[in-house]
C-alpha cells in the first residue's frame, strides 16, 4: 500500500491550508515539505481539481526568479518547441530519467564527501560549491559519465521508438513491400 499524500487546500484568497498541521502555510513551506521528501498534493479547495504541476511551477518560477537560474534561455525556448511535437509525450518520461540519473550521481558523490570528511562532510550550499571548485577534474569525468548514461538512454529510447514504428506500420497498418524478409532495411522496396 503506497505513501498516502499530503493534501494542501488553495483558497480562492489564495491561502494554502495544509490539512495534516490544520493551520495555513506558505508556498516556502510547501518547498520546505517537497524538500523533506514528502508527497503532496495540491487542491482547489472549491473545485476539488488537483493543482499540484501549477503550484510546483510556481515554486520553480519563484527560484528562477531569484539568485541563481538553472533554466538558460535556450533550454525554455526548447521546451515550449517541444508541445505539439510528435516527441512531446517522451520529452517527460526521458527527463524524469535523467534527473533520477542525476539524482543518484548526486547522492554518490555526498557519499564519497562523507566518506572523505566524515560528519564534517555535511556541507552547507556555499561550502559544497567551494569543494566542487577543487573537484574540477573529478567533476569531470563524473559529469562525462553521466552524459555517457544519457546518451545511452537517449539511443535506447530511439531504438524502442524504431522498433515500435516498424511494429505498427507491418502490424498494425501493413504497407505492401514494407516489412517483406527479402528486404533487409525493412524500408520500402523501389
Amino acid at each position: 500500500m503506497g505513501v498516502e499524500k499530503r493534501v494542501i487546500k488553495k483558497y480562492p484568497n489564495r491561502r494554502l491550508y495544509d490539512t495534516a498541521t490544520s493551520s495555513y502555510i506558505t508556498l516556502g513551506d510547501v518547498k520546505q515539505l517537497v524538500l523533506d521528501n514528502v508527497d503532496i498534493q495540491v487542491v482547489d479547495a472549491k473545485t476539488q481539481d488537483d493543482i499540484t504541476r501549477s503550484v510546483l511551477l510556481q515554486i520553480i518560477l519563484e527560484e528562477e526568479n531569484g539568485g541563481m537560474p538553472m533554466f538558460s534561455y535556450e533550454v525554455l525556448t526548447q521546451f515550449i518547441r517541444f508541445y505539439g511535437q510528435a516527441m512531446q509525450g517522451m520529452m517527460g518520461p526521458f527527463l524524469e530519467k535523467n534527473l533520477q540519473i542525476f539524482a543518484q550521481l548526486q547522492q554518490k558523490l555526498q557519499e564519497q564527501t562523507q566518506t572523505l570528511y566524515g560528519d564534517k562532510g555535511v556541507f552547507n550550499n556555499s561550502l559544497w560549491g567551494e569543494y566542487m571548485k577543487f573537484q574540477g577534474p573529478a567533476m569531470q569525468n563524473v559529469m562525462a559519465n553521466y552524459m555517457e548514461q544519457s546518451t545511452s538512454l537517449f539511443l535506447e529510447m530511439q531504438t524502442r521508438m524504431q522498433e515500435q514504428t516498424k511494429q505498427l506500420f507491418t502490424t498494425g497498418f501493413p504497407f505492401p513491400g514494407y516489412g517483406d524478409k527479402d528486404d533487409e532495411d525493412g524500408g520500402m522496396k523501389p
